[in-house]
């Protein structure tokens, strides 16, 4: 039985042609499918991290956002690269 050639035998543009089918589908960054967002849990996403930020730096003490401060600097810095 004869084996059925391929178009082209190069093998770029063999390596072309499966890439572009991968990547033409219909799925998302990470390969999963793309899902709809509920736009009520996106709002209140939102708001919520809209407000975080400052109603956390209120609610804390000078004395305590220092250490903090001080503690991610230190986790800065400490790091070996």
């Amino acid at each position: 039985m004869e084996r059925k050639r391929r178009k082209t035998e190069d093998v770029n543009q063999i390596a072309a042609s499966i890439v572009e089918a991968v990547t033409s589908s219909d799925r998302s960054r990470g390969g999963h499918p793309a899902k709809e967002k509920n736009p009520a849990a996106v709002v209140l996403g939102r708001l919520g991290g809209l407000k975080g930020g400052k109603a956390r730096a209120e609610k804390l003490s000078a004395k305590k956002r220092t250490q903090i401060a001080k503690k991610a600097a230190q986790a800065r810095w400490s790091k070996k690269t």
